[in-house]
């Protein structure tokens, strides 16, 4: 999951990231609204975190401008403004959950996942695939009913593979995908990560490279295993 956080108080939003990536969820971060609205419109959002009094365009702009643009990406408003009207006003505007400061990044946590469990309602919360189960909530991957133990990293990386359901994911959307916009774009990470992934999961191979177009979990354990074709070493 990738969020951008919207806050004008640097310290607050750098803890935010910094929590939610022991959750394995990548975050970007906007002081203004201006900045807000230009990370908006070049990078893809599962969920906008938004302080409602920022710099710029405001957070109800914000807000505003989300909704009209039909991108259906959820908004949780995440700000001091806690009497019932300034929560009714926010909710009116479009926010599909508010917090109110001070708060427990964990439960911030548990909130985006709610969030991106409702925007993706049609896929079951624990997914599975090649016998592959994977459990975004509690955080665990099993393989064959047997439980893998995977870093952050690479819990993030196969959440997108699996939610794929077989298709190929290019490096280039994975970086997207589970990292921050502070990640560099020629880096070997993704690479490495899947490999590392791939030693995790264990024979017979599941993850497959296809060489210039990016990578895709073997509709059978046997089409990913060995030096089979299609499959790379990246």
């Amino acid at each position: 999951m990738r969020v951008l956080i919207v806050e004008d108080e640097p310290f607050l939003a750098e803890a935010i990231r910094d929590g939610l990536r022991l959750e394995a969820i990548a975050a970007d971060i906007a002081g203004d609204g201006g900045t807000a609205l230009e990370l908006l419109g070049v990078n893809t959002y599962d969920i906008a975190v938004l302080d409602r009094d920022v710099p710029g365009p405001s957070g109800d702009e914000i807000a505003r401008r989300i909704v009209a643009s039909g991108s259906g990406i959820p908004i949780l408003m995440l700000t001091a403004a806690d009497r019932l009207d300034d929560k009714a006003s926010g909710f009116e505007l479009g926010a599909d959950d508010y917090l109110t400061k001070p708060f427990e990044l964990r439960e911030l946590a548990l909130r985006l996942r709610a969030l991106d469990r409702r925007r993706a309602h049609s896929r079951p919360p624990v997914r599975e695939i090649a016998g592959l189960r994977l459990d975004p909530f509690r955080r665990e991957v099993y393989r064959d009913g047997r439980y893998v133990a995977l870093t952050r990293k690479q819990f993030a990386v196969l959440e997108v593979l699996i939610a794929a359901e077989g298709g190929v994911v290019s490096a280039e959307e994975l970086l997207e995908r589970a990292w921050d916009e502070n990640a560099d774009p020629f880096t070997n990470a993704v690479r490495i990560t899947v490999s590392a992934l791939r030693k995790r999961l264990g024979e017979p191979g599941i993850i497959v490279t296809l060489p210039g177009a990016g990578y895709r979990i073997a509709a059978t354990p046997e089409a990913g295993g060995g030096a089979g074709r299609g499959r790379g070493r990246g």
